[in-house]
């Protein structure tokens, strides 16, 4: 029920500039967080290079669909202050929280994959605050205020060995913080569907309030195809003060692999939503339900696609 812009994919490999001596005719460019900045829609774009090697670039837009992306790498201020070799930064989800944007993302480490934290105000300067789970979890995404005042997030423990593949996970948690950087994991929020098309599961973009709930996009990964997974994109809606309760989870992916950029490329077979833009909130903070939703997903691995709904679109997804 996601609708695709005509434009799609609307980021390719063509649009990232030459950065010599690690980006120069780039691999791929998928799996971007987003927000808005000033009117100005931004995006953390995930690129690899042919070394397969990973940067996280920002691109902007005024459009919301046309981007120019900088001529320079994000750098986390800091993050040299880890100890264990860093092998790649990406999916970077991004937050605005007390008025700044604190960016949770992957970091592949010697002993496994970790969540990372950094902050900016102004996607220019970015502060790395800290390695932010003790264990190979990914998919962490921070809600937009604190709940009972506690800063809350959903992640995704990776606990499931893939047949000849990477450790992965099936069970979303809620974890809590008192300081952003230590977290506990309170309790599971949903499990993949053995048999349907969200066997494996992570989220998304972070939730955006609703009168109705929390509206929380996801990713479900098939598994029973023997020709190759299937990632698909799915909705929930989580009750406001327990986001741990899921008040409906949609039974039909919102978004699934049909064109011919989202079937063939480094991994085939692939929509990946990690960023989303609600256009208008009303003055409590809540989104408003005939509000534009911009969704930007990685599409096989290889470039960036945007599908759009309204708010109530997607909430009636969740009801279905």
């Amino acid at each position: 029920m996601l609708i695709r812009s005509s434009k799609n994919p609307i980021v390719t490999r063509s649009e990232i500039p030459s950065i010599a001596p690690s980006l120069v005719d780039v691999s791929s460019v998928f799996n971007p967080g987003a927000a808005m900045l000033d009117g100005k829609y931004i995006l953390l774009l995930r690129v690899q290079n042919r070394g397969r090697e990973t940067y996280l670039l920002k691109a902007e837009s005024s459009n919301g669909v046309d981007f120019i992306v900088e001529n320079s790498v994000v750098v986390f201020r800091g993050i040299e202050s880890v100890k264990e070799k860093i092998h790649h930064v990406y999916d970077a989800r991004v937050t605005k929280l007390d008025g700044r944007y604190y960016i949770m993302f992957a970091m592949d480490l010697e002993n496994g994959c970790r969540l990372g934290l950094a902050v900016t105000e102004d996607f220019q300067d970015y502060r790395f605050l800290g390695i932010v789970s003790d264990d190979d979890n990914r998919n962490g995404v921070l809600f937009p205020e604190k709940i009972n005042g506690k800063y809350v997030r959903f992640d995704r423990p990776n606990k499931v060995q893939l047949t000849e593949g990477p450790v992965s996970g099936n069970t979303i948690v809620m974890s809590e913080s008192d300081d952003l950087l230590h977290w506990k994991a309170v309790k599971p929020v949903m499990s993949g569907r053995f048999h349907y098309w969200d066997e494996l599961i992570g989220s998304g973009p972070p939730p955006a309030k609703t009168h109705e709930g929390w509206l929380h996009l996801y990713h479900g990964v098939a598994t029973h195809f023997a020709s190759s997974n299937i990632y698909q994109a799915g909705v929930s809606l989580h009750e406001l003060s327990d986001p741990s309760h899921v008040l409906f989870r949609g039974r039909y992916n919102i978004l699934e692999p049909r064109e011919l950029y989202e079937l063939t490329g480094q991994v085939p077979n692939v929509v990946f939503p990690s960023g989303m833009i609600v256009e208008q909130f009303d003055a409590d903070g809540f989104a408003l339900p005939g509000s534009r939703v911009l969704v930007y997903y990685g599409a096989a691995d290889t470039v960036v696609g945007l599908a759009t709904a309204t708010v109530q679109e997607l909430i009636d997804a969740a009801k279905v």
